[in-house]
């Protein structure tokens, strides 16, 4: 399910001021106090937020703020799918398996995006 436009403007505040958010999608850290987190994919960086224990939709605090040209893969999806980012393992759901994939993509191989349709809007 896609986070709700509420969540991506909390979000914002914890992003510097001009960037663009790419992706954002939920994931958990298995064994963990600070368990749900968002992660983050903005023009300028890969940003972890803690949620907390039992919320995924109100950020508390930035965990990790990586380069934008960190790759999140490779996703393991042998059991529940999870990535490893900066030693630490993030187990999400499937459906954002291939959003991790296009954040990748955009790094690893923009060559093979498609073109913008519309690049005047």
């Amino acid at each position: 399910m896609p986070v709700s436009g509420a969540v991506r403007e909390r979000i914002r505040a914890f992003l510097d001021e001009g960037d663009e958010i790419r992706y954002v999608f939920p994931a958990t850290i298995p064994m963990s106090v600070q368990s749900s987190v968002l992660v983050v994919v903005s023009r300028a960086a890969v940003t972890v937020l803690s949620t907390g224990f039992w919320s995924t939709k109100v950020p508390k605090s930035v965990v990790a703020r990586l380069p934008r040209n960190t790759v999140l893969g490779p996703v393991s999806t042998q059991t529940t799918p999870y990535f490893s980012l900066d030693g630490v393992d993030y187990e999400i759901d499937d459906e954002y398996v291939a959003v991790v994939n296009a954040a990748d993509a955009e790094i690893a191989s923009p060559q093979d995006l498609p073109q913008d349709p519309l690049p005047d809007l």
